[in-house]
């Protein structure tokens, strides 16, 4: 092959391979959100309020939200094999509007500050003012007492997924935006994207909410976890849904 039509050649390679690259990375961008595939073993939505129990399927469930064991399977078979990074800081109206009612079912008026109140021994600061370090400290040096924190009732199964599916320095203040931050990969989990592109049916994200934040409840009124380690659901259905659809109306 003469070396110009090689040159030729090999040049139109690159482009196409590079053209191909980014259009892979585009289709893994939704919604600002860079897709991250993640292993079976990191898949674990989760967060707490009372101990955990473990259910036959491999659920750890505490009051706040539920914890998937390592090496269990996803909450969301076919689709949680995945997870989402989320390298911006600003998120959309309605997920903030989300979070916040999520929040009123986990947290209640303590928001970014709280402690599950089973804790006997509590962080010596409040949780904003802590560092993702010291919260680990913290869970390590009280053993046996539940540990959800902040405004999502992380436990520390899910938080220590999130920070590391994000890359978080462990010296990161567990600030609001970082809380939202690690709570808005929760909802992309559950179906955020796909919901708001119609690709997921109202009922299935709603349903899929409640199976990572027991406070919340399914249509028949109840929580998906009712009476594991003493979990009910905070709103009724009716409740959660007129709440739902004022941020997502139509």
């Amino acid at each position: 092959m003469p070396i110009a039509t090689y040159l030729r050649f090999s040049l139109l390679t690159l482009c196409l391979a590079a053209s191909g690259a980014q259009a892979n990375n585009l289709s893994l961008i939704k919604n600002g959100f860079f897709v991250e595939r993640a292993s079976l073993s990191d898949s674990s939505p989760i967060l707490p309020h009372q101990p955990a129990r473990v259910l036959p399927s491999g659920v750890e469930v505490s009051r706040g939200a539920v914890a998937l064991r390592p090496g269990a399977a996803s909450l969301f078979r076919g689709r949680a094999n995945g997870t989402l990074f989320a390298p911006v800081q600003v998120l959309p109206s309605a997920a903030k509007q989300l979070m916040t009612l999520i929040a009123g079912a986990e947290a209640g008026k303590a928001g970014y500050d709280a402690v599950q109140h089973g804790a006997r021994v509590r962080p010596t600061k409040r949780p904003t003012e802590m560092t993702v370090a010291e919260i680990y400290q913290w869970i390590e040096d009280t053993p046996g007492q539940p540990h959800a924190i902040g405004r999502y009732q992380l436990i520390p199964a899910t938080l220590r997924r999130l920070v590391r599916h994000q890359e978080v320095p462990h010296s990161k203040r567990f600030s609001p935006e970082l809380q939202d931050k690690l709570a808005h990969q929760l909802l992309e989990e559950a179906g955020f994207s796909d919901f708001l592109s119609t690709d997921m049916p109202r009922a299935d994200f709603m349903l899929n909410l409640a199976k990572i934040w027991a406070g919340l409840p399914t249509s028949n009124g109840s929580s998906y976890y009712e009476g594991y380690a003493g979990n009910s659901a905070v709103y009724t259905w009716d409740d959660f849904d007129a709440h739902f659809r004022k941020i997502f109306p139509g």
